[in-house]
């Protein structure tokens, strides 16, 4: 019977790499959008965003994952590229859905060409690229070789601390992406069906990842998804500073949504720095 001794390491296809190059482009464009023309969706984003403080929520999401997906594109392992392929598959999934279901919502007949226009890249980019990386996804599941041997685990606290932000995020984007009604009773600031559903997919995304670094338990693995947590973290509580107008200081969510984005913060820089000192040891 036939070994895996002599197989190769495994490593990431030119494809699967020019993939996540792409949507690594795609979403610092739909970012600048959100984060930046915060107030202008309108215009300048395929559907109106009532709430400045959720346009920044969702840039934020976008942002922070154009880290994983370049940082992850550059490695030529497999094995440390791959926790990018899962959440961003399911999160894109996730968005197209809820485009479909809120079709009405989108900017098909604006005024504005340059707003149709985002809009039909928009829906092309959620309709083609998923399926794109699912296939590539797939092929290189099936595809021979050997993962290298796990480094660095995570320290006991941080693994834990994943354990319990990956629990809370999947059943938040779960709630968000069947029932956003329901998410939105509970969410700190206002959210429409819309905007609930796509807080959803970014909640599922996110638990997603943190989930598959609790399962890849290596360092050496995680710069590109540590890093991306940790300019989530800043990006969303810089959101919150843009605009405390949106927020009730009185309301005990508030706290609670400050206290979890703070972990994810804690997690996204204590990672990154033990990451890098992992990829030190290993040059």
């Amino acid at each position: 019977m036939a070994t895996t001794t002599n197989l190769s390491v495994k490593l990431s296809f030119p494809w699967t790499r020019r993939l996540l190059y792409l949507a690594g482009v795609l979403v610092v464009i739909i970012g600048i959008s959100l984060y930046l023309l915060t107030e202008s969706t309108d215009v300048y984003f395929s559907w109106t965003i009532q709430s400045s403080l959720t346009a920044a929520f969702i840039g934020a999401g976008y942002w922070a994952s154009f880290l994983l997906e370049f940082l992850s594109a550059r490695e030529r392992v497999w094995a440390r590229a791959r926790l990018a392929m899962p959440a961003v598959v399911i999160f894109s999934f996730l968005m197209f859905i809820a485009t479909l279901i809120h079709l009405d919502k989108f900017h098909f007949n604006a005024p504005q060409a340059l707003t149709v226009a985002g809009t039909w890249v928009w829906f092309l980019v959620y309709a083609i690229v998923p399926v794109l990386l699912a296939v590539q996804w797939w092929r290189q599941v099936r595809a021979p070789g050997v993962d290298p041997a796990r480094g660095e685990p995570l320290p006991g606290w941080m693994r834990a601390l994943l354990i319990a932000q990956a629990a809370i995020m999947l059943l938040l984007g779960v709630v968000g992406t069947l029932a956003p009604d329901a998410l939105a009773s509970i969410w700190p600031w206002a959210l429409t069906p819309l905007t609930g559903r796509a807080v959803g997919a970014w909640c599922v995304g996110l638990g997603v990842a943190a989930a598959h670094a609790v399962y890849e338990n290596d360092l050496l693995r995680l710069h590109a998804m540590m890093t991306s947590c940790a300019l989530f973290g800043l990006l969303a509580i810089v959101a919150l500073l843009r605009y405390p107008a949106e927020i009730n200081t009185a309301n005990l969510a508030i706290w609670i949504y400050v206290a979890f984005i703070a972990s994810l913060l804690l997690v996204g820089i204590w990672g990154t720095l033990l990451a890098r000192r992992a990829l030190r040891g290993r040059d």
